[in-house]
Parts: C-alpha cells; sequence; structure tokens
C-alpha cells in the first residue's frame, strides 16, 4: 500500500507546486517540477495498484510427502495441492 499512497502524496505536491505557488525561482520552474512531480505520482499510483490487486488473486501451492509402508520398503508418494486465495477487502 505504500506506493498508492505515495503516489497520492506525490500527485498533491505536484498540484500544489504548479497551481497554488506562485514564487518566481530564477533557477528553477515550478510549475515544470510539479507537472513532473504529477507524473510520476500518477505512475506511482498505477503501479501500486497493480501489484496490489496482482497480491489479492495469487496462488498457494502446497507440498505433502506421505509414506507408504506396502512391502519390504517404505514407498515416498509426492502430492501437490494448489489452491486459489482471495482475500476479502477491508470493511
Amino acid at each position: 500500500m505504500s506506493g498508492i499512497g505515495a503516489g497520492l502524496f506525490l500527485i498533491a505536491l505536484g498540484a500544489i507546486l504548479t497551481y497554488a505557488i506562485t514564487a518566481d525561482l530564477s533557477w528553477v520552474r515550478l510549475d515544470v517540477v510539479g507537472v513532473v512531480l504529477m507524473l510520476v505520482g500518477a505512475a506511482s499510483l498505477v503501479l501500486g495498484l497493480v501489484i496490489y490487486n496482482n497480491r489479492r488473486h495469487g496462488t498457494v501451492i502446497t507440498q505433502r510427502r506421505v509414506i507408504d509402508e506396502h512391502g519390504d520398503t517404505p514407498e515416498e508418494t509426492e502430492f501437490i495441492e494448489e489452491r486459489r486465495t482471495y482475500d476479502e477487502p477491508p470493511a
């Protein structure tokens, strides 16, 4: 969730620099810095949402070993169980 929060923070900071501050500095243009921060914040927000969405629909693989003792030597059998997990969003 930190990518989503960072993206929102960068968008807000960029909007403040672009639209709210009217200072005129000779060595930097605050409106350009603000637009760059808003673009980076939007990219961070989208990436954070994609990662969060992929994390919710993961696949869990469980591996178990069962020893079957029919006969002279124990036989080792391997089972792999695959199931999908869905986390419910917080209420």
